[in-house]
C-alpha cells in the first residue's frame, strides 16, 4: 500500500496558522501592538487604509533587533519571551507562542525596519508570502516599524470574507480600545487613510477614559477598588443611569492583557441586578492583578480566554467590589460596607480554616419606595397625518425567484390584500376603540377583534417614511433652540462620518466640528426636541446591533434603527383620534402585517375563538 501521509510544507503550515492567529486586519494590528509593548516601547504609531487591508504599518520606541532576530523572528514558534514549558506558568509578556509573524508573513506583503539601541545602523527585511526577498542596512531610528500590505492577498477566499472598509475600521480602533485602556502609559496615535482619528497622551486610566469615550464619561463614572492577597482590582465602573443596549464599553484587563471572561462579567451584572433595565449593560474597564502562577493564559490562540485557579473565590471578590463601589458613591440603597463584608484587611483563607459569618448593619427604617423614578412619558409625533408616500412605495423585485413561485407570490400577496381591506374597512365602521394597558389598540371589525401592538404599528408606519426618504421624498427637519455640541468616541465618530449624507437626508441637520465632535442644529419632525444626545446614541447603537445580527443595507439599516427610535413606547396614552390614525396608515403600508424587525403589527380573535373560550 503506498504511502499517503506526508509531511505539510512550511508555506502551508504557516497558512493554516495564519487562520487560527489572524482572522481579519484587526487581529494583525492586535499583535504587531503586543510585540511593540514587551519591547517596551512606550510611543506607538498605527497607520491604516482601507480599513487595514491595504496597509497595516505600526512604528514604535521599542528596543529594536538585531539582524539576525530580524530574520528569525518570521520563523514559526521563533520567541524571546520563553525558554521552558515551566515558563508557561509565569508569563508577563503579552506575546510568547511565537507564531504572530511567521502566521503574517505568511499571507501578506511585509517590510520590517527595525534597529537595536546598542547598534549604529539598523536593518530592513522584505518577505512576501514567506519568502524572504532582501534583507540590508539602513539608516532608521531606534525602535521597529513593521508594514503589512495587501493582507490576504494569496489566499482570495479569505480576502473575500473581509467586511466593507468601515465594519474592518470600526474592529480595528476597537482593538487599540482594548490595548490602550490596559497601557495607559503609552502614548498611542491613530491614522486611517492619512487622517488622524486618535491621539492618546499618556496618563491615568481615567484620562484615557476620557479621550476614548469623550469628557461626558467625567461624570457617568465612578472608581472601583479592590486589594487581597488574592488579586488586585482597581478601574472605574459607569453609573446604572447611564447604561446602554450595546455591550462594546466593557472591558477586563488580567496583569494588562485584554481578556474575555464570561463568568467574571456575570460577576459584574449580579452587582448591578436591578439596577439597571432589563437588556442593557453598565460600562466599566476593570483591571485585575493575579499571580502568573494562578493563571493559565495558554488556552486560546488569541490570548484573550483565561482560567483562574481560584475563580469561585474571584467572582465574589468582584462582585463585592462593584457593590461596595456603588454604595459608597450613593448609587444604591447606603449599606455598611465598612464591616467584615470588606476584604480590604482580609487574607484569602486557607481550605480547611474555620470560616466566620460576615455582618451587615442595615437602616431599618429604610424605605425603597418612598423615591421611585417616575417614567418618562415619550412624546407622540405631531405631525402623523396620512401621507401619499405609502402607497407610492415599490418592494424591490426579486429576479432570481421561480416563476412557480413568484405566481404563488402574487396568489398570496393578493388574498393578503383582501384580508387587510376587509379589516381595515371593518375597522374603519367601527365607533369604538380601546387602549389596553397603554400598549394595545383594541377594535371590533365584522369577524371579531382586531389587536394592535402600538409600538410595532408605529414602527412599520416610520420605517416605510424613512425608506422613501432615500428615494427622494424629503424629511421635515426641526430646528433647535440652541446648537447642541456632542463629543463621541472614535469608533462612534467615524460611523457618523460614514453615514453623514443618508442621516442628512433623514432630516438631521448635523456638522463636523473639530475633533470627535459634532454639532446638531436640527432633528426629524417626528422626534422629540431637547433628546438629541440620546437619539444619536440609541441611533448608533441599534446600527450596529442590526449590523452584527444580518448584513443589511446600510439605508435600510438607519431607516430600522431610527424608526424603532422614533416610534411610540408601552406606557404612552393615545386619544381615539391618534389610535384610528395610526391604524389608517398601517393598512397604507405595503406591509403592514409586520414590523421592521418581523414581529407581527397586529393579530386578529375571531367570533368564534371567543365563544370557544366561553366553552371551555
Amino acid at each position: 500500500m503506498p504511502e499517503i501521509i506526508h509531511l505539510l510544507s512550511e508555506k502551508v503550515a504557516n497558512q493554516i496558522a495564519a487562520g487560527e492567529v489572524v482572522q481579519r486586519p484587526s487581529s494583525a494590528l492586535k499583535e504587531l501592538l503586543e510585540n511593540s509593548l514587551d519591547a517596551g516601547a512606550d510611543e506607538i504609531q498605527i497607520l491604516c487604509r482601507e480599513g487595514g487591508k491595504s496597509l497595516i504599518q505600526v512604528n514604535d520606541n521599542g528596543m529594536g533587533m538585531s539582524p539576525s532576530d530580524a530574520i528569525l523572528c518570521f520563523s514559526r514558534h521563533a520567541t524571546s519571551k520563553i525558554l521552558h514549558s515551566e515558563d508557561l506558568f509565569h508569563i508577563q509578556t503579552m506575546g510568547f507562542r511565537g507564531e504572530a509573524l511567521a502566521s503574517i508573513a505568511a499571507v501578506s506583503q511585509v517590510k520590517l525596519k527595525t534597529r537595536h539601541h546598542e547598534d549604529d545602523l539598523g536593518t530592513e527585511v522584505r518577505i512576501e508570502g514567506s519568502r524572504v526577498l532582501e534583507q540590508q542596512e539602513i539608516s532608521c531610528p531606534v525602535g521597529t516599524s513593521m508594514e503589512i500590505r495587501n493582507l490576504f492577498y494569496n489566499v482570495p477566499a479569505r480576502r473575500n470574507f473581509l467586511k466593507s472598509d468601515m465594519q474592518e475600521l470600526s474592529h480595528l480602533i476597537a482593538e487599540l480600545e482594548r490595548i490602550s485602556l490596559s497601557y495607559p502609559l503609552v502614548f498611542f496615535s491613530f491614522f486611517h487613510n492619512g487622517k488622524e482619528l486618535m491621539h492618546l497622551p499618556k496618563g491615568s486610566l481615567v484620562q484615557r477614559i476620557l479621550h476614548l469615550f469623550g469628557n461626558s464619561y467625567s461624570e457617568k463614572i465612578v472608581p472601583v477598588q479592590e486589594l487581597t492577597d488574592l488579586v488586585e482590582i482597581s478601574g472605574y465602573i459607569g453609573k446604572p443611569e447611564f447604561s446602554k443596549k450595546s455591550r462594546r464599553e466593557q472591558f477586563f484587563h488580567l496583569n494588562g492583557r485584554f481578556i474575555r471572561d464570561p463568568y467574571l462579567h456575570h460577576a459584574v451584572m449580579n452587582a448591578y441586578q436591578e439596577w439597571i433595565p432589563a437588556g442593557t449593560s453598565p460600562f466599566y474597564s476593570i483591571h485585575l492583578k493575579v499571580s502568573p502562577e494562578k493563571v493559565d493564559i495558554n488556552v486560546h490562540p488569541s490570548k484573550t480566554e483565561i482560567k483562574f485557579q481560584d475563580e469561585k473565590m474571584i467572582y465574589t471578590i468582584l462582585q463585592t467590589a462593584v457593590k461596595r463601589s456603588l454604595g459608597k458613591f450613593h448609587l444604591t440603597p447606603q449599606i455598611d460596607f465598612e464591616g467584615e463584608t470588606g476584604f480590604g484587611e482580609m487574607s484569602v483563607l486557607a481550605r480547611n480554616m474555620p470560616v466566620q459569618a460576615p455582618v451587615s448593619h442595615f437602616n431599618p427604617d429604610y424605605n425603597p419606595f418612598e423615591s421611585s423614578q417616575s417614567e418618562k412619558p415619550s412624546s407622540f409625533p405631531q405631525n402623523l397625518e396620512p401621507s401619499p408616500l405609502f402607497t407610492e412605495y415599490k418592494a424591490p423585485e426579486n429576479k432570481f425567484q421561480e416563476e412557480e413561485t413568484m405566481n404563488f407570490r402574487l396568489f398570496q400577496e393578493e388574498e393578503d390584500a383582501k384580508l387587510e381591506e376587509r379589516i381595515l374597512n371593518s375597522a374603519q365602521d367601527s365607533q369604538s376603540l380601546i387602549q389596553i394597558q397603554k400598549e394595545f389598540m383594541v377594535t371590533s371589525i365584522f369577524s371579531g377583534l382586531l389587536i394592535l401592538d402600538q409600538q410595532a404599528t408605529h414602527e412599520r408606519i416610520l420605517f416605510e417614511r424613512y425608506l422613501k426618504v432615500f428615494s427622494g421624498k424629503i424629511q421635515p427637519s426641526q430646528q433647535t433652540l440652541f446648537p447642541q455640541t456632542y463629543a463621541f468616541s472614535t469608533q462612534d465618530f467615524a460611523l457618523i462620518q460614514e453615514l453623514l449624507p443618508d442621516i442628512k437626508m433623514l432630516g438631521f441637520d448635523i456638522r463636523e466640528f473639530g475633533k470627535n465632535t459634532f454639532i446638531v442644529e436640527g432633528i426629524p419632525s417626528d422626534l422629540q426636541i431637547h433628546e438629541e444626545r440620546s437619539i444619536f446614541e440609541e441611533l448608533l447603537s441599534n446600527f450596529k446591533e442590526n449590523m452584527r445580527l444580518e448584513p443589511l443595507h446600510p439605508r435600510e439599516n438607519l431607516a430600522r434603527s431610527l424608526s424603532k427610535r422614533a416610534s411610540i413606547k408601552p406606557g404612552k396614552h393615545l386619544t381615539n383620534e391618534e389610535m384610528r390614525l395610526l391604524i389608517d396608515e398601517l393598512f397604507a403600508c405595503e406591509s403592514p402585517m409586520y414590523s421592521p424587525e418581523g414581529k407581527p403589527t397586529y393579530i386578529t380573535l375571531s367570533l368564534s375563538e371567543i365563544k370557544k373560550k366561553f366553552k371551555e
